[in-house]
């Protein structure tokens, strides 16, 4: 007979991939490298359109607009993906944790790489006017509706795959693969700038990567058929100790403390990822005067690094704690974060190494979902890191870009004064960080 949690009057689970101090096999190793894989194959549809802002704006919107409100609202239309994350976070979660981990996985891809096909078919507003940003407005929020039950159901995933002493080490290698999907978009981006010339890309060359990510979402959905259902899901069935009420409820009402911890955190990471790696091509071209392939070489190097630091924040944060490496981790980001943009405008040519350095600090993100999956029990887990992250994601991590554009016009310091406060309210953050009685 199975004891109760107090905490949550759930059953406390305990199964062999969780419970004991087995190394990893080669099926973990096999499921850790197929959900990497499938999750950078689908971010790099959800981010690509990062990459294309600038040609974007002057396509979608009338040419009369100004250059920052053209940004502005290009910013906007991107941001409109992260607001819309919750609802569809909400949904695959609450039926993830009532029918499965795996189903929800695997539906999520579907749901980003058809808009993602669309959005290199549309028409322009020379084409069909007002209509073309409102389109692209729509096909971006069924994206974000996708990527909400994605990123979340991927750490749960491969958390319930691999043993209790391992969870950081797993979810730092998957959040190291949705970084390569950032990094494959730079590099599309990249060889889209190298192959043709600006007139080029203006005319048609920015469909090819839209197009490309249709086909890697097809991809993606494919290799998901070579996984299985987690063992702790499995086991929640035959024990029938799912959740008896609606999931999100039993989060709302047992669980606030590692709702608001698993926010804040969720802040850092979304200020981190969207501030340094996904805004700064563009901010270095405009602030800089870097070109567009300088620029797009250098957030290569960042990613490399992004993906690299996240592996080795998980590792450690398996090996001295969550809150520790949190809360050093933070440090450095300011640190390093201060550094790259207060010596960028006085040695252009140290481009490439601080911002691979600045990618690196990044990496403390690697050790967020390591700290979400642990705060919520197994019969609400799914819903409580689903809903913590995607609601953070949608007002921190949707407002950001605004945020930092509109803050540019008052100082071009601006994107780094962002990233350090956060920071620092990570250092913060990291003191609560507390693991949930499983």
């Amino acid at each position: 007979m199975h004891s109760q949690d107090k905490a949550t009057g759930f059953p406390k689970t305990a199964t062999p991939a969780t419970t004991t101090a087995r190394p990893l096999t080669r099926q973990d190793y096999k499921t850790l490298s197929l959900a990497a894989l499938g999750g950078a194959l689908e971010f790099y549809d959800f981010i690509i359109f990062v990459f294309f802002t600038n040609v974007i704006g002057q396509l979608f919107f009338p040419p009369s607009t100004p250059d920052w409100l053209r940004l502005l609202q290009t910013f906007g239309i991107f941001a409109a993906g992260y607001i819309v994350r919750p609802l569809g976070g909400i949904v695959m979660a609450h039926f993830g944790d009532l029918l499965g981990r795996k189903r929800m996985f695997t539906i999520s891809i579907l749901l980003m790489a058809v808009p993602t096909l669309l959005m290199g078919m549309l028409p322009t507003y020379a084409t069909i006017g007002i209509a073309a940003p409102i389109l692209l407005l729509l096909l971006r929020v069924l994206q974000g509706a996708a990527v909400g039950g994605e990123v979340p159901g991927a750490w749960v995933f491969v958390a319930e795959h691999v043993p209790a002493r391992r969870i950081g080490y797993a979810c730092g290698t998957l959040t190291a693969g949705l970084t390569v999907g950032i990094m494959l978009g730079s590099l599309v981006a990249t060889g889209i700038n190298t192959a043709y010339t600006p007139t080029e890309v203006a005319d048609w060359a920015w469909r090819l990567p839209f197009l490309l990510g249709g086909i890697f979402g097809l991809g993606a959905m494919y290799l998901r058929r070579w996984l299985h259902e987690t063992p702790i899901f499995v086991e929640l069935q035959q024990r029938k100790a799912l959740a008896a009420e609606m999931p999100l409820k039993t989060v709302l009402r047992e669980h606030k403390h590692a709702v608001i911890v698993s926010i804040l955190l969720t802040w850092l990471l979304s200020a981190a990822i969207v501030v340094v790696i996904l805004m700064t091509p563009a901010l270095l071209q405009k602030l800089y005067h870097f070109d567009a392939r300088t620029a797009l070489e250098a957030n290569v190097a960042a990613t490399i690094a992004l993906a690299l630091g996240c592996i080795v924040a998980g590792t450690l944060a398996d090996r001295y704690g969550t809150r520790r490496l949190m809360f050093i981790g933070s440090l450095l980001l300011a640190i390093c974060t201060y550094f790259f943009y207060t010596t960028l405008s006085t040695r252009p040519d140290l481009l490439l190494p601080l911002y691979a350095l600045m990618g690196l600090a990044v990496g403390v993100v690697g050790a967020v979902p390591c700290a979400l999956v642990q705060a919520f029990p197994a019969q609400v887990r799914f819903s409580g890191l689903s809903f913590s992250y995607n609601l953070s994601y949608a007002v921190f991590g949707g407002l950001t870009p605004l945020t930092v554009t509109l803050l540019l016009k008052q100082s071009p310091l601006a994107p780094a004064w962002y990233v350090i406060a956060i920071a620092v309210l990570g250092m913060l953050t990291a003191l609560f960080i507390k693991k949930s009685p499983q």
